[in-house]
């Protein structure tokens, strides 16, 4: 029998969910006859703490009386900003001994802090993606992905990306079915992809403040497979194509091309993922013209063609238990 001890840390100001979520897949799988997550939770002392959103967490031991995990999970929340010294002290010593060390979303602040990300591709929450950058200039951030793998390390992105990491750990440990099956009863995706973006196009640029401008940003979203020109999107928003391209990079933070490509690539992702259309016909539906305009677009992108990407990211269709 295969077995595997998972240790949360707990800490005041803790997000509750970053907590309670990677437990419940953990915990889930270890209803499974041939599975065994030994599943503990402890705080520095030993003593209760608060959450961010006030809930009271009573671990159940202290981090010195711990046996060292297979699994160390650290989560994110509020007191990841100000962190106690002899927390991450304890990290920096002990974390290393864990075969497997885990953080979800603002938990990768207090292993960088610690030393522990130094030299790694890791990911964390949008929102202090660019703090991570600037303080840690040793570790390697990329924003965009919700969980990234390194080695012996995983990093997840906001809360939710935390039981996706989870459920590809459990997949990792125990096979596809019994992630499949925690999964269903979680009533979540067994493998949403570590390399789907944190956020929309739309969503990870500004919204333009002027009226028309704001308008054709909804059209090319809603339009993937319209004519996107700037010409084209000039005259929508009645302006020169020259003024209109200017206005749009000021105000959005991105030229409309790049953000043409963006909405047409994350389309013709979603579509991959969630129907069985042939490449050709979303070739054609997100503006790429040519299956291989859209083979050329992925690979740029993502690094790999698209019957590669619908292979290895389409999720396999779930039976409904009620």
């Amino acid at each position: 029998m295969k077995q595997r001890s998972v240790l949360v840390v707990l800490f005041d100001g803790v997000q509750s969910l970053d907590v309670t979520g990677p437990m419940e897949v953990f915990a889930g799988a270890a209803r499974f006859p041939d599975v065994t997550y030994d599943l503990g939770t402890a705080s520095l002392d030993g003593a209760p703490v608060r959450t961010s959103v006030g809930l009271t967490l009573v671990p159940d031991s202290s981090l010195a009386d711990a046996e060292p995990p297979h699994t160390l999970l650290v989560p994110g929340g509020q007191g990841t900003r100000t962190p106690d010294p002899a927390l991450v002290d304890w990290l920096r010593v002990h974390a290393p001994r864990a075969e497997r060390l885990v953080s979800v979303c603002t938990g990768a602040l207090l292993l960088a802090e610690a030393g522990l990300l130094d030299g790694h591709r890791v990911t964390t929450h949008w929102a202090v993606a660019e703090h991570l950058v600037r303080t840690y200039p040793a570790v390697e951030v990329d924003p965009d992905p919700i969980f990234v793998r390194d080695g012996k390390l995983a990093t997840s992105a906001g809360v939710t990306a935390g039981i996706d990491l989870s459920l590809a750990l459990v997949e990792e440990d125990f096979g596809r079915q019994i992630a499949l099956t925690v999964a269903r009863h979680l009533v979540v995706f067994l493998r949403r992809p570590g390399n789907q973006a944190q956020f929309s196009a739309q969503l990870t640029s500004q919204i333009a403040r002027r009226e028309p401008l704001r308008e054709v940003q909804h059209w090319i979203t809603e339009h993937p497979g319209g004519d996107l020109s700037v010409e084209a999107l000039a005259a929508r928003a009645r302006l020169s194509p020259r003024h209109f391209a200017r206005a749009f990079q000021a105000e959005t933070g991105q030229t409309p091309g790049r953000y043409v490509d963006r909405v047409r690539i994350e389309h013709a992702r979603r579509l991959l993922e969630d129907t069985t259309d042939g490449v050709a016909h979303i070739a054609h539906a997100c503006g790429y013209g040519t299956p291989e305009g859209m083979r050329r677009a992925f690979i740029k992108t993502l690094g790999t063609a698209p019957a590669e990407y619908r292979r290895r990211f389409r999720p396999e269709p779930m039976t409904s238990t009620g």
